[in-house]
């Protein structure tokens, strides 16, 4: 027997977080829905944008390409992805997503499990470039 209800949650209806490039939403997370196993999200990345390169102490990251083409850099190393593709980035993975193609590229994220706090699951290891933290 389950505690929890079941939420709907609209990608309209998460604020766009655009700090480290693309347009990230985490979408089910402990604070939207109360997850306690990990957090789901959607990136939408334009043309010639990217997400900078960052890593997850805690978690690892399991990705799904829905439409696009990108690139993700592993600890420095790029390996093309499209649409329909997946991917496993281990904790501490060095990663950062470009769009290569010339369309919109959109993925879907989850990591798991749960950092102990926040502001510990994530480390950014670049800043976003000047345009892109404008947005």
């Amino acid at each position: 027997m389950t505690t929890q209800s079941h939420l709907i949650v609209d990608l309209s209806g998460v604020a766009p977080n655009r700090r480290r490039g693309g347009d990230v939403r985490a979408m089910l997370t402990p604070t939207t829905v109360g997850a306690t196993s990990g957090f789901m999200g959607m990136a939408v990345v334009q043309p010639g944008e990217r997400v900078g390169e960052h890593y997850h102490p805690y978690s690892e990251e399991f990705v799904y390409v829905v439409c696009g083409e990108l690139e993700v850099d592993l600890d420095g190393t790029a390996h093309p992805l499209r649409a329909d593709q997946a991917i496993l980035i281990p904790t501490h993975m060095r990663h950062r997503f470009r769009n290569v193609g010339d369309t919109e590229a959109r993925m879907v994220f989850h990591l798991g499990p749960l950092a102990p706090r926040p502001e510990l699951g994530h480390v950014d290891t670049e800043t976003a470039e000047p345009a892109e933290a404008a947005s």
